[in-house]
């Protein structure tokens, strides 16, 4: 996986966890709760089964099982499993989509140079 050495670090959105707001990180983070709002990280995104996320996600991977609505832009591969759904505008490189899951969203697929481009750019204008 490109982008920052978590050292196998994550951060993680319990099952009985529910957020409004932003979340940055560097690390990878799991979430298996709700969120609403906006999560940012220069690693992978993980939304589990249970998880359900209304807003926008930036990230260099995802792997998605739960629930999304918003805005999704991954630099890298995105990964749907068989249980995700996904609804709104997807932005990526790569998709990988599971028999089963479902993906109601307008997509873009954009080349690696360009993911890369629009990930640093969102870092440098919110740092």
């Amino acid at each position: 996986m490109k982008g920052t050495d978590t050292s196998g670090q994550y951060s993680k959105i319990d099952q009985n966890t529910s957020l409004n707001g932003t979340i940055k990180a560097k690390t990878d983070i799991r979430v298996d709760g709700k969120v609403e709002g906006k999560v940012e990280t220069t690693g992978k995104v993980i939304l589990g089964k249970e998880a359900k996320v209304l807003g926008e996600i930036r990230c260099v991977n995802a792997d998605i099982e739960g629930i999304f609505k918003g805005k999704l832009m991954v630099s890298g591969i995105l990964n749907l499993k068989s249980t995700a759904n996904v609804e709104g505008e997807v932005l990526t490189q790569k998709l990988i989509v599971e028999a089963g899951a479902t993906f109601n969203a307008q997509c873009k697929m954009h080349s690696a140079e360009e993911g890369v481009k629009k990930l640093t750019e969102t870092h440098e204008k919110t740092a």
